[in-house]
């Protein structure tokens, strides 16, 4: 009984009536006059409080307010974020390839193989063999209907006028001859002789075979005094065992312009001699097959 009489009396004070009344000062007059309890009062507040939340919950989300709370992230700041690491990815694969660009370089003056870039690295890796490829009826159907259409077409493919072109281009040069002497060992990619061996005289100047600029000129144990000219069309020409170099990474030389003073230093050299190398696009060519010798 005394539990439940507690619970009558909660109930009676939250039920309970009150009077809300606003008199004049002077007069006394009732100017409003309101009947409320402490339920209505409480249930008042609360749906209030949860107005108040929500609307200021809406306001937050929908406008910029957000950006000023503490630990919440700028939308500019997101972008700018993003293109950061676009522009850092971007800035990591040319230096990449730069490496790989001035690895070449060296390699080509130390007579080594030249450095495979991560995409050739990936396509080498890969497998044919692992691969499945099935043909549909499909494709058998639309294989056969354009076959049928290019059987007696008389026009040549972009790509055949393309790798002819390439080859045609290199031979409309006028190649300068490095130097004036007989040559004694000739190209060959199968021993890894990627240039030839002009025996001249001592102190014989060294030209450039064509336009262009250095873009090395340096001392290697085995190739002694090498310098190397970046060419139009991706071709390079390189001279080694120089006793001088006349020209600096950076200068601009023309056709027949000395360049250095052929020798015989390095390791590899066994007397007065130019070892000269042409390359196009990454690839050794035969100088004997662009330029004429004496």
């Amino acid at each position: 009984m005394g539990k439940r009489t507690k619970k009558e009396n909660w109930y009676k004070k939250i039920t309970s009536r009150f009077r809300l009344v606003i008199l004049d000062d002077q007069t006394f007059e009732e100017r409003f006059t309101m009947r409320l309890t402490t339920l209505n009062i409480l249930i008042f507040l609360v749906s209030t409080s949860i107005v108040m939340i929500s609307v200021t919950f809406f306001f937050i989300a929908n406008t910029s307010i957000k950006e000023y709370i503490p630990g919440y992230p700028n939308i500019d700041q997101r972008k700018q974020l993003y293109e950061l690491n676009l522009m850092a990815d971007s800035l990591l694969y040319d230096i990449q390839r730069k490496d790989v660009y001035i690895q070449n370089i060296k390699n080509i003056l130390e007579d080594k193989e030249p450095a495979k870039e991560a995409e050739e690295q990936v396509i080498s890796n890969f497998q044919p063999d692992m691969v499945e490829m099935k043909r549909s009826v499909e494709d058998s159907l639309l294989r056969a209907e354009f076959e049928y259409q290019t059987m007696y077409s008389l026009y040549f493919s972009d790509q055949d006028i393309q790798d002819n072109t390439s080859v045609s281009s290199i031979r409309s040069f006028n190649f300068f001859p490095p130097i004036n002497g007989i040559i004694t060992a000739k190209f060959n990619l199968t021993e890894k002789h990627y240039g030839i061996d002009i025996v001249t005289s001592h102190n014989e100047a060294t030209k450039a075979t064509l336009d262009g600029t250095v873009i090395y000129g340096g001392w290697t144990l085995e190739t002694g005094h090498a310098i190397a000219i970046q060419h139009q069309q991706n071709l390079i020409s390189i001279y080694k065992h120089n006793s001088v170099l006349l020209k600096k990474e950076g200068d601009h030389v023309q056709a027949g312009d000395p360049i250095a003073i052929a020798g015989s230093s390095g390791e590899f050299s066994t007397g007065p001699h130019l070892h000269f190398e042409l390359w196009y696009n990454g690839t050794p060519i035969d100088p004997e097959e662009y330029i004429i010798f004496n």
